[in-house]
């Protein structure tokens, strides 16, 4: 987790940025993206540069031979500031810019095509290069909590419910999920692509032999990642978080998912979200087959209900939703529940301690792991009470030792031996007719059994009197407190 060392080191580049008179937070975010960017792909060359050379495999690099200086760890050195900028806005970032060039419908493209390089005096670009080659972003992690931190430097950071999911809960959901090589994978609310990207590398990792195969190579690069976001610096930043990543072509679009533009049906064998819990919501443009199965103007509950309207019949999804999804008494939070328990298949509830989205947000959430069936199938719904993720609970977020998430990801794969847990233990199953009767709660609490350990107590009369002599001994203290001062 960030720490409080670099958490100064990105506010003197804040500063830096705002003494030169760049006032505008998502612009400034944008503008260090872009470093950031170019510092992280010159790392990813290096290392296939390093791994052709042990294999001793040929490889091309991205980065033009006779132009050394275009890669940060030579443009990094460069002494002259002015000469740094000349070289910056003149070759590197039209460089950058056009990545892609030769296929020019490609997601960062796309995205890139109207990007402009903002920082305007050579003196700031070269102070901000220098804090930012002291920033250790060769940890994805550490990249993302960096990230997170500039963007709590935006005044209305949060308004739309947006805020990054910790790397290691979408590692997780990825793991329970295990993607295959023939999967399609969406995720509409995709922000900067966290979860199409754990996604691709567990793929690359668990199914290396898909490289092999030209038809499961060509799918991976072009069709397998889909994300939707309304945010244009998002999805740059998305764009080139895949790019980095290997997914050459990642669907990825400008897009409100929840909007009539949105026509997509029965597209995606799986679904990874986090979708916004509170974002602002147009209901004149929001798509009247959504509104049609659920009256709602929260987003959480359309987002679900888009979710089982582009997935494939048997397209499976693991999604983020705030506690009042499981336990809400409106009509639509009850519909959409029993629309997944009775119409669909749902096979896990995991709930999560508030503290896990700290220190941007204390909200409670749960992960509902579910399947589309349109005919049913739930039978026992399997229940797990996650009470720590590895790190402490509070706003330092700092790791622990206790961690919940092998246990969680070895009892979901092995769910037939949890029939027989009780309901005392961290997770147990619970069957869908005690669902029906609770109106489809899906509150841990609801279900899950404490036990007490019988305490016996003194008898009152008992004590009283133990007060009784308490209170004269301190009677009698003061007495020869008194003696003593007189």
């Amino acid at each position: 987790m960030i720490t409080g060392t670099i958490k100064s080191k990105i506010d003197n580049i804040w500063t830096i940025l705002w003494t030169e008179g760049s006032t505008n937070p998502l612009t400034n975010i944008e503008q260090l993206t872009y470093l950031l960017f170019m510092k992280d792909l010159d790392r990813v060359e290096l290392e296939k540069e390093k791994n052709s050379e042990v294999l001793d495999l040929d490889y091309t690099s991205i980065f033009p031979i006779d132009h050394p200086e275009y890669r940060w760890h030579t443009f990094k050195d460069l002494g002259d500031a002015q000469e740094m900028f000349d070289l910056m806005q003149q070759k590197i970032f039209p460089f950058i810019k056009n990545l892609n060039g030769e296929n020019d419908d490609t997601a960062f493209s796309r995205y890139m095509k109207d990007a402009i390089f903002q920082i305007n005096k050579p003196g700031t670009l070269q102070k901000v290069v220098e804090a930012l080659e002291e920033l250790p972003t060769e940890d994805r992690d550490m990249q993302g909590d960096i990230y997170e931190y500039l963007l709590s430097k935006l005044a209305t950071s949060g308004t739309n419910g947006q805020f990054r999911t910790p790397r290691h809960i979408i590692k997780m959901m990825v793991d329970l999920m295990a993607p295959t090589p023939q999967d399609t994978i969406s995720d509409p609310a995709m922000g900067s692509a966290g979860f199409l990207v754990a996604a691709s590398e567990y793929v690359r990792k668990h199914h290396p032999e898909l490289f092999l195969d030209s038809i499961l190579s060509k799918h991976y690069h072009n069709n397998m990642f889909h994300g939707n976001d309304m945010d244009s610096t998002m999805l740059r930043i998305g764009a080139m978080n895949m790019m980095l990543h290997g997914v050459g072509n990642p669907q990825i679009k400008y897009q409100d998912s929840l909007s009539q533009d949105n026509l997509e049906r029965e597209k995606y064998s799986l679904v990874l979200a986090n979708p916004p819990f509170k974002g602002s919501l147009d209901y004149d443009t929001t798509a009247n087959d959504l509104l049609a199965s659920i009256k709602t103007k929260k987003t959480e509950l359309l987002f679900l209900t888009l979710f089982l309207r582009t997935l494939k019949p048997g397209g499976r999804a693991a999604v983020i939703v705030p506690d009042g999804v499981l336990f809400g008494s409106s009509k639509a939070h009850k519909d959409i529940r029993k629309e997944i328990v009775e119409n669909n298949k749902l096979d896990a509830v995991i709930s999560m301690p508030s503290g896990v989205f700290k220190p941007y947000a204390g909200v409670s959430t749960a992960i509902l792991i579910f399947t589309k069936t349109e005919i049913g199938g739930t039978d026992n719904v399997w229940f797990y009470d996650m009470q720590t993720d590895g790190y402490s609970l509070d706003d330092k977020r700092n790791p622990i030792k206790e961690n919940d998430i092998p246990d969680i990801v070895k009892r979901f794969k092995n769910r037939e031996e949890e029939m027989e847990r009780r309901r005392t233990e961290k997770s147990f199953m619970v069957p869908v007719e005690e669902l029906k009767e609770n109106d489809y709660d899906l509150s841990i609490n609801k279900y899950k059994e404490i036990e007490y350990d019988e305490v016996e107590y003194e008898e009152p009369l008992e004590i009283i009197k133990k007060i009784e002599i308490i209170e004269q001994e301190i009677v009698q203290g003061i007495d020869k407190l008194k003696d003593l001062i007189r």
